[in-house]
């Protein structure tokens, strides 16, 4: 099987049509995957386990997938895009530039404190998949790709804003926001430091002190009332 583009989620009229039968239980079965996943990791899933919680023949599950591969790429996927549903696409609602930037970490930070207690797809997969090249691995580097990326242009609109220095080097500072979200998994998960939470919140307020210009503050943009999600991580503007 050939790799898969990173995973997105394509939003279409097609998309609000009923699902058939067959879309519905293959859509189940992810769920319940993902559910499996992000307690025991990737490489934990099984077809005959997802059997056993769907209580369908194993021959039933590997109809819809195919191969244990292609159940996880599919799993994979589906957390992307959920991902985008609470973290990027709301905070498209945001001003463009520092607001939208803060939005976005504020997304992520919330969806991270649910985690702390479930466990987090990309993390683990990071962890299982590191040295494994192929289309599972694929799948995830291409997801965390593309979301570092509209990090990367969020950073790069607040220079344009005005908001952050000039010469602010985008890739920098998307690296030490990321790596405040995977300090905090470590402290909150494996050392349970209590205050790891606002420690993180503290760490990006520095970060954005360090790289924002001196002018005036940025004011916080209340979102409108209503907004479309209608563009992809991948070609937000």
């Amino acid at each position: 099987m050939s790799p898969q583009p990173p995973a997105r989620r394509l939003r279409s009229d097609s998309a609000s049509r009923p699902l058939q039968k067959g879309q519905q239980t293959k859509a189940a079965i992810v769920d319940a995957a993902l559910g499996l996943a992000t307690q025991i990791g990737l490489e934990g899933l099984s077809i005959g386990a997802l059997a056993e919680v769907m209580q369908m023949s194993k021959s039933g599950v590997f109809a819809h997938f195919g191969s244990r591969e292609e159940l996880q790429i599919s799993v994979v996927r589906e957390y992307h895009a959920r991902f985008e549903d609470e973290v990027f696409y709301p905070a498209m609602a945001f001003g463009r530039g520092l607001p939208r930037l803060r939005a976005m970490f504020d997304n992520w930070m919330k969806r991270t404190s649910v985690e702390i207690d479930s466990g987090c797809i990309y993390i683990s997969g990071a962890v299982q998949f590191e040295d494994r090249p192929g289309p599972v691995r694929d799948a995830l580097a291409g997801s965390v790709n593309t979301w570092l990326s509209a990090m990367r242009r969020a950073i790069e609109m607040a220079v344009a804003e005005g908001h952050l220095h000039p010469g602010t080097d985008a890739a920098q500072m998307a690296f030490e926001i990321h790596a405040l979200i995977l300090a905090l998994h470590y402290e909150a998960r494996f050392l349970g430091s209590p205050d790891s939470l606002q420690r993180a919140l503290t760490a990006f307020d520095g970060i954005v002190g360090r790289f924002s210009t001196a002018a005036t503050p940025v004011p916080e943009t209340p979102p409108p009332a209503r907004s479309r999600k209608t563009t992809r991580v991948a070609t937000q503007g």
